[in-house]
């Protein structure tokens, strides 16, 4: 039997509050990396074009049309990579959601929201309504905005949904950390998948960041991880089980 493999970069990058065309020039260079590598998927962090402040969401919200949106599907299609990237997304006649863009090699672009809001969240924010995945390379592929994989109804649903791989796009501190990974590595011991994060590196929203972006392997273990500073994390997983990662620099030059 024919084994599948899909290749995913977690990226790294530093984030500066409110700049958008600063962070998305970040986002195109470790695109171009990841590209060099010759992944099928780069995710980002939780707000990773604007950073988590939340009181600028209404004013920085995005829409397919958005500069910083376009420019990233320029970038998917030029070099023949799936983007998943964190923004703020307008919501007519509602509160911004905290969501996700997703452009496909092809030209597509869809936007996947968070569900479970954090404590104070829903003051400025809607909230999703739905599980996201994505169809890649043969594997079903499940997107968490960060508290989502805090409440255990997003895994279970991930899994009645058949995922292969649980990617989350988040933002943990240091002092979160260590229960944070304690629950990434019972989602994938518990269903028996790969779970991959991509953490923030910079202070954002007030909030300290930690890196460790990694992949936990099936049975709960995890692989190595980035340290706090900027770089991408390719993970390979495979149909039969062999999976692997390998560290490298953010940087295309």
């Amino acid at each position: 039997m024919d084994t599948n493999t899909i290749d995913i970069a977690l990226a790294q990058i530093p984030v500066k509050k409110g700049q958008i065309a600063t962070n998305l020039t970040e986002h195109l260079a470790a695109i171009a990396a990841a590209a060099q590598q010759q992944v099928d998927l780069v995710v980002f962090p939780e707000l990773s074009l604007t950073g988590y402040e939340l009181e600028l969401l209404a004013t920085l919200a995005m829409t397919e049309e958005s500069d910083a949106i376009q420019a990233l599907k320029t970038a998917a299609q030029k070099y023949a990579i799936w983007v998943i990237a964190g923004c703020p997304l307008a919501c007519p006649n509602d509160k911004p959601a905290i969501a996700a863009v997703v452009c496909s090699p092809q030209g597509d672009v869809h936007f996947c929201t968070k569900q479970y809001l954090h404590p104070g969240e829903d003051v400025f924010c809607s909230a999703g309504s739905q599980n996201h995945t994505l169809n890649i390379q043969g594997f079903t592929l499940a997107l968490a905005i960060c508290a989502d994989f805090s409440e255990p109804q997003h895994a279970r649903d991930a899994n009645q949904q058949k995922a292969d791989v649980y990617v989350v796009s988040a933002l943990i501190s240091p002092a979160g950390y260590e229960t944070d990974a304690s629950i990434l590595a019972d989602i994938a011991s518990s269903y028996n998948m790969p779970v991959l994060l991509a953490n923030h590196i910079s202070v954002t929203g007030g909030w300290q960041t930690c890196g460790k972006s990694t992949m936990w392997l099936p049975s709960g273990e995890p692989v190595a991880a980035l340290m706090n500073e900027p770089g991408l994390i390719v993970c390979r997983i495979a149909s039969d089980g062999s999976h692997g990662v390998v560290t490298c620099d953010a940087d295309s030059e």
